[in-house]
């Protein structure tokens, strides 16, 4: 990866502030990087460490951005590191057989982003035992075994579900409660990744706030994980039904499945894809229906040419971005100073709303990645 892109990425990691209410302004970051990213100064490593690195999937570009974001970490510290993951996202007995034999391998430490966050918990167990330190990455890991892990890299999920349905409910609030109810849709890529339920939950909790404080209801409807975990819902007659629908596996054609059965619901106003997976699966279905940009608002997650395409000409409204490059390279970074025997705090990282406006703001053009 180009230097002069690192550089851009390191200083858009430094500046702006944890973005809460209300809607954000053009190039305010989802969180404050700057304490995590500040134990990293000077940092050299003390040998030649290699790494396991174990990713949820190679099946999208996301994951490609970590890679070179890690790349570039290595070259700076003098250290390796090897790189494996299933065919998707929905393989976790493969992940999880991958894991093991990494932890088994004895290295000086492992970089992790989990398919499935409750499978694992053994798995860090032996790896606690073994005194291998893991980093997660992309997603942090609920009720991992004391000193398993020694540091997460992700973004604020929670935060940026909440960015996502403050700039879908801004676009569309002007139509609900003129009459019938109306439709708003989520596609989440599973219910089962700790990142991805933060980020579902976030954008549902908090569009439901959002339209509470206007005097409106929300009635949920889907997939059981995320609608137990709505807040404030009502059951029965309500302004607004908030469908969410998550695909037998993560592939874009399933998401893509999903996405149609909501789009052919004539009352439905609005969709939100809430990874790049679940947005290209919307776009996907907009193929052959055409109503995004102009009858339904569509938001979506993350880059990739298509997202960036869609945002660009107006098929999405907009789309929450993080910052893959930089997850894999403070990975690399925290497993340094891990094998170092430095103690770590979490990093959390970039995060933006961005639009047709604001994609070449300096400090969000080089999170787009393609």
């Amino acid at each position: 990866m180009k230097k002069k892109v690192l550089a851009a990425l390191m200083c858009a990691a430094m500046v702006g502030s944890l973005m809460s209410v209300p809607a954000f302004a053009e190039a305010e970051n989802l969180s404050d990087t700057t304490e995590g990213v500040a134990q990293f100064d000077g940092l050299t490593a003390n040998e030649a460490y290699d790494f396991q690195i174990v990713v949820k999937s190679f099946q999208s570009t996301y994951w490609q951005a970590a890679l070179q974001g890690m790349d570039q970490a290595a070259e700076e510290l003098g250290v390796t590191y090897s790189a494996q993951g299933p065919a998707s996202e929905s393989d976790i007995a493969d992940q999880v057989n991958m894991l093991n034999s990494a932890i088994n391998g004895a290295p000086a430490g492992v970089g992790l982003a989990a398919c499935d966050t409750s499978s694992v918990l053994e798995s860090l167990q032996a790896a606690a035992d073994a005194g291998v330190p893991i980093v997660a990455f992309d997603t942090g890991i609920a009720d991992a075994p004391e000193g398993s892990v020694v540091c997460t890299v992700v973004t604020d999920n929670t935060a940026a579900g909440e960015v996502a349905a403050i700039n879908l409910y801004e676009a569309v609030k002007d139509q609900i409660g003129q009459g019938a109810p109306v439709r708003i849709g989520e596609i989440n890529q599973d219910n089962y990744a700790l990142n991805i339920q933060q980020r579902g939950l976030g954008f549902i909790n908090k569009l439901i706030e959002l339209a509470a404080a206007d005097g409106f209801t929300v009635a949920m409807e889907g997939n059981e994980f995320y609608v137990n975990g709505a807040v404030g819902a009502v059951e029965g007659d309500a302004d607004i039904i908030l469908e969410v629908r998550v695909p037998a596996q993560t592939t874009v054609d399933l998401c893509s499945t999903e996405a149609g059965t909501i789009l052919d619901k004539e009352d439905t106003i609005a969709v939100f894809g809430s990874n790049q997976t679940a947005a290209e699966g919307l776009l996907v279905a907009n193929d052959n229906r055409e109503v995004l940009g102009d009858t339904v608002v569509g938001v979506g997650f993350d880059a990739g040419t298509s997202i960036k395409a869609a945002v660009e000409d107006g098929t999405f409204l907009g789309a929450v971005t993080q910052s893959p490059l930089m997850m894999g390279y403070y990975c690399i970074y925290a497993l340094t100073a891990a094998a170092n025997g430095q103690e770590l705090i979490d990093v959390p990282t970039d995060g933006y709303w961005y639009n047709a406006d604001n994609m070449a703001d300096e400090n969000i053009a080089p999170n787009l990645y393609d």
